[in-house]
């Protein structure tokens, strides 16, 4: 079995040039995304009969890059650096300093830069685009299932667990507090979720507070997780954490009675949920 490259650069191994490349930025893999990879995979059976992916190549959006030019985009990293035979996009992509950079100026260049652009249409539902901008505005006003049946899997977060202020031990809620870095987040409450160690298979359902916890006067937005039936130490491990349903946004209550209080109701839901 052939392993996939990872690069984080363009400058691509010789073999792995006179590609069919997808070009965007493929934060979830909604099912908009899903069906440009199918396309893919077709051409790439067309020509070359595998249909593993080979290569990846992950660049850093930062200042020096934002300010690329598009001509200097096209000319010099796909058609120098990169070389593919096909080019995949979505119709509305942009790229280059400002987003001066379109789909149009891709295809005016197809002939000098030696390559072909493929535009599919872009998939909807119900006459509804599905796009990147559509989960996030799902994601934010806590429509989670119709996030997860756009990502036809379940929305999930990746992090370590860190020590906290161990405020949910206190209250006889114990909870695994996780790094959520810069993940596009979901609107601020009570999920119902299951989780998992990264490197193992068997999950363990629990709920999750995502947000500030107001009523402990929190600042920073944080990920709290309490697994039902779990006990064992979970500091500086990785977790995968799959939300299975929106419970109720976040609230601050009056004192730590009324949050116990809510906290059992919540549990019931949650463990309902599938």
């Amino acid at each position: 079995m052939v392993k996939m490259k990872l690069y984080n650069t363009f400058n691509i191994k010789k073999n792995h040039k006179n590609s069919i490349i997808l070009i965007g930025n493929f934060d979830g893999l909604h099912l908009g995304h899903q069906k440009l990879f199918r396309l893919a995979k077709k051409y790439k059976k067309k020509y070359s009969g595998k249909l593993n992916v080979d290569f990846v190549i992950t660049k850093k959006f930062n200042r020096k890059f934002s300010k690329t030019k598009s001509i200097s985009f096209i000319k010099e990293t796909l058609g120098r650096k990169l070389s593919p035979k096909f080019i995949f996009v979505s119709n509305n992509f942009r790229f280059g300093n400002k987003r001066e950079g379109n789909v149009k100026q891709l295809i005016h260049h197809e002939k000098l830069c030696n390559y072909k652009i493929v535009k599919p249409q872009p998939l909807s539902i119900k006459k509804q685009i599905i796009s990147s901008s559509l989960l996030r505005k799902y994601l934010q006003s806590g429509k989670l299932n119709k996030v997860n049946k756009l990502l036809d899997r379940k929305w999930s977060i990746d992090g370590k667990v860190q020590k906290g202020r161990q405020l949910g031990k206190k209250i006889g809620f114990p909870t695994a507090n996780i790094d959520i870095k810069d993940y596009v987040l979901a609107k601020p409450g009570v999920y119902a979720v299951k989780a998992k160690k990264i490197k193992s298979s068997k999950y363990i359902k629990g709920i999750a507070n995502l947000g500030y916890r107001p009523t402990f006067n929190g600042k920073k937005i944080l990920l709290e997780v309490h697994l039902f039936n779990f006990s064992g130490n979970l500091y500086n491990k990785y977790l995968r954490v799959e939300f299975l349903k929106f419970i109720r946004a976040e609230k601050k209550f009056k004192n730590i009675d009324q949050l116990k209080k809510q906290i059992k109701i919540d549990l019931v839901t949650a463990k309902k949920a599938k």
